[in-house]
C-alpha cells in the first residue's frame, strides 16, 4: 500500500466506445491511496483525523458519491471512501467473488492491513448490504477488527419486493444480453436513469453525470456490475439468514421516502432485526440522500457517531455481538 498523490490511473476509451471523461477532482483534505488484493489494486481516499469511519458505495457508484459526506465527518474521524474491486476507478479483476460476502471478506482485509482494530461503516444500497454482512463475520471472529456503529442508507435487503425483481431479471442471460446491447448507448442513457434516483431532479448536483460517467472510460464496469446481479437471489437469502445475528449493533438507518430504488416501506422490517437502532427517512427524497440533502444526511450521521463516542469517552464499552 502506498500513496500516489499526484498520480492518476490512466484512462482510455472503453470498448463500448464512450468519450473519456477526466476523474473528478478530489475534495480538500482528501488524499489518494491505493491497496493491493492479489495483483488487483483498489483505489481509496482518506480525509480527516480520529475514529475510523468506512464509507461504502452502491451499485455503480464509487468514492465519487461521498464528496458531501467526507468533509462533514473529517472534522471528526479518520474517513476512508473505497472504489469497491471492480468500481469506480479500481481494477476489475476478471473471476472476482461479486457475492456480498466476498465484497464483505474485502472490506475486512482492508480494515486489517491498515491495522485498524475499532471501525464505524457506513453503507449506501448494495454497499449497504455489504456492510451488514461485514457486521456479521466481525460478529462471528473470535478475533480481529470490531465494528462498532453502522450506518445503513437504503440498504439493498430481502424486504424490498422491487429489489427482489428487477436485479435478477437484469442478470439472467436474456436481461444481461439486453443490458450489453444498450451499453453502447450509455452515455445517452445514463442521465436519465441516474435522475430517476431523485426525489426531484432540481436537487441533482450539477457535476453529478459527469462525475458518476467518469469511470464509464475504464472497461469492464458493466461487467463487474452484471457479475453482481447474477448473484442477487442467492445473497439476499444469505443475508436474510444473517439480520438476527446484528440485533445489539447500535444502527442508524437512513431513508428517501420517494426511494424508487429500495423502497422505503422495507426500512421498518429491516429495522425489527435491530434492538439499538433509530430510523429516519428523509420527506420527498430519492436513493441518494447523501446527495439530494446533505446538510440534512451528513447532520444525521455526525450527530449519530459523536454520540457514540461520547458513550466511549463516558466509560461504556463497545458492544461486541
Amino acid at each position: 500500500m502506498s500513496s500516489s498523490e499526484g498520480f492518476r490511473p490512466k484512462l482510455t476509451v472503453s470498448d463500448f466506445d464512450l468519450e473519456a471523461t477526466s476523474e473528478p477532482a478530489l475534495g480538500a483534505g482528501a488524499d489518494e491511496y491505493w491497496m493491493d488484493f492479489d495483483g488487483a489494486r483498489m483505489r481509496y481516499l482518506r480525509a480527516g483525523s480520529g475514529p475510523p469511519v468506512i464509507l461504502l458505495h452502491g451499485l455503480l457508484g464509487y468514492s465519487f458519491s461521498w464528496r458531501f459526506t467526507i468533509p462533514a465527518l473529517a472534522p471528526y474521524a479518520t474517513v476512508y471512501a473505497l472504489d469497491m474491486m471492480g468500481a469506480g476507478f479500481s481494477d476489475r479483476p476478471r473471476g472476482i467473488d461479486h457475492s456480498m460476502r466476498g465484497a464483505a471478506q474485502r472490506v475486512l482485509q482492508f480494515v486489517e492491513r491498515l491495522g485498524i482494530s475499532l471501525f464505524d461503516l457506513v453503507g449506501t444500497s448494495h454497499g449497504g448490504a455489504v456492510a451488514m454482512m461485514v457486521a456479521a463475520e466481525c460478529g462471528r471472529a473470535t478475533n480481529g477488527p470490531r465494528l462498532r456503529r453502522l450506518v445503513l442508507v437504503a440498504p439493498v435487503n430481502p424486504y424490498s419486493v422491487h429489489g427482489q425483481r428487477l436485479a435478477p431479471a437484469v442478470g439472467s442471460p436474456f436481461g444481461s444480453a439486453i443490458f450489453r446491447a444498450l451499453i453502447g448507448h450509455m452515455r445517452a442513457l445514463y442521465p436519465y436513469w441516474h435522475a430517476r434516483m431523485y426525489g426531484e431532479r432540481g436537487r441533482i448536483p450539477g457535476d453529478a453525470f459527469e462525475g458518476y460517467l467518469a469511470p464509464l472510460a475504464k472497461p469492464n464496469l458493466f461487467e463487474h456490475a452484471l457479475g453482481i446481479v447474477s448473484t442477487w437471489t442467492k445473497d439476499l437469502h444469505m443475508l436474510e439468514s444473517i439480520l438476527p445475528e446484528l440485533g445489539n449493533v447500535p444502527t442508524l438507518l437512513l431513508w428517501g421516502s420517494k426511494d424508487p430504488a429500495v423502497y422505503a416501506s422495507s426500512a421498518v422490517r429491516l429495522q425489527k432485526h435491530f434492538a439499538n437502532s433509530r430510523l429516519i427517512v428523509f420527506s420527498g427524497i430519492g436513493h441518494l440522500p447523501y446527495e439530494e440533502c446533505p446538510e440534512e444526511f451528513n447532520r444525521a450521521v455526525v450527530e449519530f457517531l459523536i454520540a457514540g463516542d461520547v458513550a466511549l469517552t463516558a466509560g461504556l464499552k463497545p458492544v461486541n455481538h
